[in-house]
């Protein structure tokens, strides 16, 4: 489990293809300190520690590779890491999992003053769970969804963020990974919900459970 706030960034060293899956090496940008089969989130996505002498190297199996962007890493591409939550930390974030729900585009990318505005396309499996002032986990990076759509939804980025992290550099047409909140899913399990209804709105209100 993870909270979201990125604890450093790192920077991609081998991208090595094992058959159907690939050995992913990183170098962190600053102290990072892991050990062997510890869990870390790489963009977002929960990965065990397989080797580390100054670089952490992870096995990537084919179905991350088919869900993540993980795939589309190449060498020196700038990451997101962040060590699996322990019981005594600070949630400051969110309650991540690290596991990727689908991948997300960037639609669009707007400097307003010192904030950054992202614009993302997303899955129907993904909006369905996503809310206005709700959290979402995009590369990893806990962040709070400002608008949406029937298609997409905006966060804005300050610039601690759009440094800290690799999500500054992300253009239109990047794809990202998405997570929704973990909160909405397991309300959706408990409430019954099927796969025919047209939202988790919609239940809530049949429910009683809000009047918006």
């Amino acid at each position: 489990m993870f909270t979201g706030l990125v604890e450093t960034s790192g920077t991609v060293t081998t991208v090595r293809n094992t058959g159907n899956g690939i050995i992913l090496s990183v170098k962190p940008l600053s102290e990072f300190e892991v050990s062997l089969g510890d869990s870390v989130s790489v963009n977002g996505v929960c990965l065990t520690v397989t080797k580390h002498n100054g670089d952490i190297s992870f096995d990537v199996s084919p179905e991350t590779l088919r869900s993540t962007n993980l795939g589309n890493l190449k060498i020196s591409d700038k990451i997101n890491l962040e060590r699996a939550l322990r019981l005594s930390d600070r949630l400051g974030g969110h309650l991540v999992t690290g596991h990727v729900d689908n991948i997300g585009i960037v639609l669009g990318k707007k400097q307003v003053g010192e904030y950054t505005f992202y614009t993302f396309e997303a899955p129907a499996d993904v909006l369905k769970y996503i809310v206005k002032k709700g959290s979402v986990a995009i590369d990893g990076i806990s962040l709070t969804v400002v608008d949406l759509d029937h298609r997409s939804f905006s966060v804005a980025i300050i610039p601690h963020t759009a440094a800290a992290t690799n999500i500054g550099g992300r253009g239109i047409g990047d794809r990202v990974n998405l997570e929704a909140d973990i909160i909405g899913k397991y309300v959706e399990k408990l409430l019954g919900k099927k796969e025919t209804d047209t939202g988790l709105m919609e239940l809530l209100r049949e429910k009683g459970f809000t009047n918006e």
